[in-house]
Order: structure tokens, then C-alpha cells, then sequence
């Protein structure tokens, strides 16, 4: 028996979901809560989805309700739509011959729900919840793992990650979130097998990587994605990072992987809703120092967020990023050290920086970064200061004058059209030229000085 909190009982989804199950209950079929949801609601967690299996055919689920859509129908899953929510309907079966690593070659429906629950992945997700009854059913001792803070496939690991090998990655996630242990047996075939990753396509692996990066500890995920063989794989530049010192007075915590790893645990300490694109920049942030080491009188990386920057990107491209999140992430990497020479910006420069897109994922990179290696917040602080001074002016503010008003005076198209432009610009945004007319005047003088 569950004992839930006020906050459960009266969410709209939990009930709604309980609606569902009495509506199948009503027709005759066994339903039940499962998956992470249960397991969920066992740790006190609460459960942003819920789904149902049930022993009501794909068919007889379409006929119960009416906004129901069949998604699956070779593994017999439904949607089905109540309350604005939708929920996973899947009919207890038994799966048969994985070939591909994927997918079995044959499903067969089946009103045995031990049997659907053996081809589940792990014994923790594998827990039937009753929401009628409040009582929770357990087919493959998962209470007994979810007590010991253990992740072990249901049955023989070997065969369980042969029948879809992103489990692996899946089962490094639920270790990471939930701070549990990979059980010994579970973990060697995790080692074994690893390597099989490679015929999953990018974008599901890519996809629970972000899953684990966007954890309450990413850097312990990154370390197990290591530990796995899975950065060697797919991000072996991760990799280069190890071992190479950095100056012991700026970054006293160890190495450049050391300080990333860090750098994403405070990232996650300190925000609680993080942009995946702000997660890959802490990640990448400082991948170029490998490559720019140099030690002739101290240790410096020289331009390493410029190499990095182009790192990046190569790596966003192999994940199959989208053009708008690899030039998001690419300009976290490119863009974070200037926050060193932030006390020293002109206005104008200031103005031009903080108006850069996202540029509160820059910010959060940067205390981040802080907080993993000498911790001082100075320069952080500095920048909200001058943005609060700032906060009754436009940032960036249309510019009075453009390459038209250098055609009406006569000049040729040039490359000196950007240096005047710029140059017009910066004294507007410093406050030197406050009008359109003012600005026609510094333009002219610059053409007659030229």
C-alpha cells in the first residue's frame, strides 16, 4: 500500500489516471499503473507522467474510449487522450527474437501480466501499482532493489540489453538519478556489450546522454558514461581532458575533466531548469585546452575557447544537433571567457556582449564555471550590477544611421561601410551621440576625415 502525500492525491493527472484504470476495470480488464511512476511514487517522488498496461486489446481500447489513437500498433500501444492528458496504454505481451537490438521480430498479446512484466528492463520499473485497490504487485523483486537502491535488469542481463542496447545507456540514467548502485552481474554485462551502442542511431543515444547531463548530478553521469565505454564511443574529446593540469591557483579542484565534471554540478546545483544547449556549452566549455596546453614559463591555453569553439562544433554535427542548438552551444564555448575583461569593456562592448542571444544560459555557464575551480563570484556579480544600472535603457538600441545615409552622402559600397557604421554605433551606445542628427554629423565628419 501507497501512502501518498496531500499534493499526489489531489493532482489532476494522478486522478485522471485512476479514472482510466476504473473506466478498463469497468469493462472487464486488468489494468495497472507501471514503470517509472510506480517506482516513483514509492520514493516519494512525483510522477510527471503515468503509464498503463492492461489486458483490453489495442481494439478494445479504441472502442472504450474516444479520443484514443493506436501509435504502436505492432507492440500493441495506444494514447489516450483525458483531461488535456495523455496516457501510454500498452496490452500486456511477450516479445520474441530481437534481431536488431531493437525490436522484437514477433509479439504476442497475452492476459498473463507476469509475462509481460519479464520483458521489461529493470526490476525497479517492473512494479504494477492498483490504484483502485492501493496496492502495489510485484512480479520480479523490484521492491526489494527499490529498498537496496539497486538497478538489475528483470532476467538474464545479457539477454535484456541484447533486446535493445540503449538499455545500457538507460540504465547508467536511473543509476544517476536516482543514486543507485548497478548490480554486480547487471554491470558486467553493461562492460560487455557496450560496444554494441555503435548500431543504435545518434539520436537516441544523443538523446539519454542529455537525459543524464540534464540529472541533479551530471558529473557523476559523466564519469559512468566513461566508465561504460560510451564517451570513448561517441565523445572521445571528453576524454583528452583528463590529465591535463591547470594552474593550481585559478583552478585548485585538478584537471580540465575534473573542473567539467564540476562545472555540471553546480550548473545543476544551481538552477533547477537548465536549457539542454546551456548543459552541452559546461560540457564543451573548456574541450579546446588539450589541444592549446603550453607550459614554457606557467601554464596557460592560449585562445582554447576559439579551438573549442570549432570542436563543438564538429561534435554537435556528429549528435545531429539542430542548427539553431549547435550555434546556441558553439557561442557558449566561443563566447565564455570574455567575462574575464568584463570590468574592462567600454559600454559599448558591455552593450554588444550582454545582448548576445541567450544570454542568461552565458551567465549561468560562467557562475558555474566559477563555482567549479576558485569559486570567486566577483566578476558574476559585477555583471548583474552594470545590468541593473543599465535596466532603463534599451541594450541594444536601433542605430540612428545605416548604409543608405552612406549611399545619400555619396560613398561608394565598401568594406569601410562597417568600420563607419560600427564606429557611429559604439558612440551611441556609449551616450556620446544621443540623436539621428548628431549622428549625421560624426558620419560626415568621418567621410571628410577619410
Amino acid at each position: 500500500m501507497i501512502k501518498f502525500s496531500e499534493k499526489i492525491k489531489n493532482s489532476e493527472i494522478y486522478n485522471t489516471a485512476l479514472k482510466v484504470i476504473k473506466t478498463l476495470s469497468d469493462a472487464g480488464f486488468e489494468s495497472y499503473i507501471v514503470g517509472g511512476a510506480v517506482r516513483d511514487l514509492l520514493i516519494k517522488k512525483n510522477p510527471k507522467e503515468y503509464d498503463i498496461c492492461t489486458s483490453a486489446t489495442p481494439n478494445e481500447i479504441n472502442k472504450i474510449f474516444k479520443k484514443s489513437k493506436l501509435v504502436g500498433q505492432s507492440f500493441g500501444v495506444s494514447i489516450v487522450l483525458q483531461n488535456q492528458y495523455a496516457f501510454e496504454i500498452a496490452t500486456f505481451r511477450e516479445d520474441f527474437d530481437y534481431l536488431d537490438g531493437r525490436h522484437p521480430e514477433k509479439v504476442k498479446y497475452t492476459k498473463n501480466v507476469k509475462s509481460d512484466i519479464q520483458r521489461r528492463d529493470f526490476t525497479v520499473n517492473g512494479l504494477l501499482f492498483d490504484p483502485i485497490r492501493n496496492k502495489v504487485i510485484d512480479h520480479c523483486n523490484g521492491l526489494s532493489d527499490l529498498k537496496n537502491n539497486i538497478i538489475r535488469t528483470i532476467g538474464d542481463p545479457l539477454e535484456r540489453f541484447s533486446e535493445d542496447y540503449l538499455r545500457i545507456l538507460r540504465a547508467i540514467r536511473f543509476s544517476n538519478q536516482l543514486n543507485f548502485d548497478i548490480e554486480l552481474e547487471t554491470s558486467q554485462a553493461m562492460e560487455e556489450l557496450s560496444q554494441k551502442i555503435k548500431n543504435i542511431s545518434i539520436e537516441r543515444v544523443r538523446d539519454e546522454i542529455s537525459k543524464i547531463l540534464l540529472s541533479t548530478s551530471p558529473g557523476k553521469g559523466i564519469r559512468l558514461l566513461d566508465k561504460y565505454h560510451i564517451l570513448n564511443i561517441f565523445i572521445p574529446e571528453i576524454l583528452e581532458m583528463k590529465n591535463v593540469q591547470q594552474p593550481p591557483d585559478f583552478h585548485p579542484e585538478g584537471d580540465v575533466f575534473v573542473h567539467t565534471c564540476l562545472v555540471l554540478d553546480k550548473l545543476s546545483e544551481s538552477i533547477s531548469e537548465n536549457s539542454i544547449e546551456v548543459v552541452y556549452g559546461a560540457l564543451f566549455h573548456d574541450i579546446g585546452k588539450p589541444d592549446t596546453y603550453d607550459k614554457t614559463d606557467r601554464i596557460r591555453f592560449n585562445r582554447h575557447e576559439y579551438v573549442g569553439a570549432i570542436k563543438a562544433e564538429k561534435i554537435c554535427r556528429r549528435l545531429k544537433f539542430s542548427n539553431k542548438q549547435t550555434e546556441s552551444i558553439v557561442s557558449l564555448v566561443k563566447e565564455h571567457m570574455k567575462f574575464g575583461n568584463i570590468k574592462n569593456m567600454k559600454k559599448s562592448t558591455f552593450k554588444k556582449f550582454v545582448s548576445i542571444e541567450n544570454f542568461s544560459d552565458h551567465l549561468k555557464l560562467h557562475k558555474a564555471d566559477c563555482l567549479g575551480s576558485h569559486g570567486d563570484l566577483s566578476l558574476f556579480d559585477f555583471t548583474l550590477q552594470k545590468l541593473d544600472q543599465l535596466n532603463n535603457e534599451p541594450i541594444l538600441p536601433k542605430p540612428f544611421i545605416n548604409g543608405n545615409d552612406l549611399i545619400d552622402l555619396g560613398v561608394k559600397p565598401g568594406p569601410n561601410y562597417k568600420s563607419i557604421l560600427s564606429e557611429i554605433f559604439d558612440d551611441q551606445l556609449e551616450g556620446n551621440i544621443k540623436s539621428r542628427n548628431e549622428a549625421l554629423l560624426k558620419l560626415k565628419e568621418l567621410i571628410n576625415n577619410d
